[in-house]
């Protein structure tokens, strides 16, 4: 079971609680992108082996959505933030590193 922190009602919460957004911090394309740009915002993403960043939304609670970093081998949280963050906190990013050597740093 996986437990995560909602940041937003300040709760402990398991799984069954949330609904999962995909990646966290895509750049949205505007009218402008070319389509190529688009497809890639659209249906590419990320699926690495390690410290990913995801959206959840905490659907059985208070309804927000939230960002969450986890390993995916281990499926250790690191901790939760609020969606409105465009990057993680320095905090959140000094507690991966200092759990996980080979963490390269936040790239966008």
């Amino acid at each position: 079971m996986l437990y995560l922190f909602c940041p937003i009602c300040r709760r402990d919460c398991d799984e069954t609680e949330l609904s999962c957004g995909g990646q966290a911090h895509l750049i949205r394309r505007d009218h402008t992108s070319s389509d190529k740009d688009f497809y890639r915002y659209l249906y590419e993403r990320k699926n690495d082996k390690g410290i990913i960043f995801e959206r959840w939304r905490h659907v059985y609670g208070c309804g927000k959505w939230f960002h969450t970093a986890r390993c995916t081998i281990t499926n250790q949280v690191f901790g939760s933030y609020s969606a409105k963050d465009a990057l993680p906190p320095k905090s959140l990013l000094a507690k991966i590193r200092s759990s996980r050597v080979d963490f390269k740093g936040w790239i966008k």
